[in-house]
């Protein structure tokens, strides 16, 4: 007989993201900040309920988010580093942005059956200021934790000037400037998120090298000419086949003969059997956009070919990265 556990652990699976939202919520990470403490002392510090605050603790002690010291709880340094305010690796918005999504997943079956988003996109895009800043600030520190690693996989030559198309924060550009000396980068994103863009550019002192542009990815309006390299990086997966089309057909207008596309994002190996955050991230897009998904890497490849690139490639990137990248040069 089949052993049933798998199934179980399905099942309950969503119990471990709810106990760490609530403790990131409710402050827990941040009242152990300054050293150990006693559930009742946590709960002194956070106004909860001190019986539920223990069980709390407990559930993210087994989770490794915590150590035990007799009858104190203590951060360890996974915790230290990411989930304490101040930290220069906080990722608080980040997490805000997790919990956010908590809601629209309950009512995944809902959008299946429908066949539509179950939150409405433009919210945070512009729309409401509060979740915009939410989602580019979270955006922001989700990608510092991968781009890094990323970047080295960006091959841009000796590119001067780069297009960072629906670039959201910056976090690339910015990270491409501080590595290419010579390197001026341009943010393409909508005027509610470059908004925020632009602060983030100031703050990390690159006004010189990054600049910030308002305007519609979509519509695949770039300019003629005008760049070396053109990035897409996480941002084609909220699109239809045809506007990325449209977007790459726009790309190879803009760049000079010579002059590079590249694409990082999440994609589905070429048969479609995963992996499996690929599957899962595709149901966030379903959740959140109108016509979003995750496409084949050797899909993107097509497009490509089809707009006119030569040489085109594409790399998996190994883990804990999530991406593939695909690039192509302008003849």
């Amino acid at each position: 007989m089949p052993d049933p556990s798998p199934i179980f652990d399905l099942a309950t699976g969503y119990w471990r993201s709810a106990a760490f939202l609530a403790a990131a919520n409710t402050g827990v990470f941040e009242a152990l900040a300054d050293g150990a403490d006693t559930p009742s002392g946590v709960a002194a510090r956070l106004g909860t309920d001190p019986r539920a605050t223990h069980m709390l603790l407990d559930a993210c002690t087994a989770m490794g988010l915590l150590v035990r010291h007799d009858e104190a709880f203590a951060l360890t340094d996974t915790a230290q580093m990411f989930l304490v305010p101040g930290s220069p690796a906080y990722l608080g918005s980040a997490l805000k942005w997790s919990s956010d999504q908590y809601e629209p997943w309950g009512r995944l079956a809902d959008a299946v059956r429908r066949g539509r988003p179950v939150v409405d996109m433009a919210a945070h895009l512009g729309d409401d200021p509060d979740q915009t800043r939410a989602f580019v600030l979270g955006m922001h520190e989700r990608a510092l934790g991968v781009a890094r690693g990323v970047v080295g996989y960006l091959n841009i030559g000796d590119a001067r000037d780069l297009l960072d198309v629906g670039g959201g924060p910056g976090t690339y550009s910015m990270l491409l400037a501080q590595r290419y000396a010579s390197l001026r980068a341009t943010v393409l994103d909508l005027p509610g998120v470059i908004r925020w863009t632009r602060k983030l550019v100031g703050d990390a002192g690159l006004d010189d090298r990054v600049s910030v542009v308002a305007g519609d990815a979509m519509v695949g309006d770039y300019g003629v000419s005008t760049y070396d390299a053109v990035l897409f990086s996480g941002v084609l997966h909220q699109m239809s086949e045809a506007s990325i089309r449209r977007m790459f057909a726009g790309a190879i207008r803009a760049l000079r003969p010579g002059g590079v596309v590249l694409i990082s994002d999440i994609m589905m190996a070429p048969d479609g059997s995963g992996p499996l955050f690929a599957t899962l991230f595709a149901l966030q897009m379903l959740l959140t956009t109108a016509e979003g998904g995750v496409f084949r890497s050797n899909a993107c490849e097509r497009w490509l070919v089809e707009a006119g690139f030569v040489s085109v490639t594409s790399r998996v990137l190994p883990p804990p990265m999530p991406y593939t990248v695909v690039q192509g040069e302008r003849a």
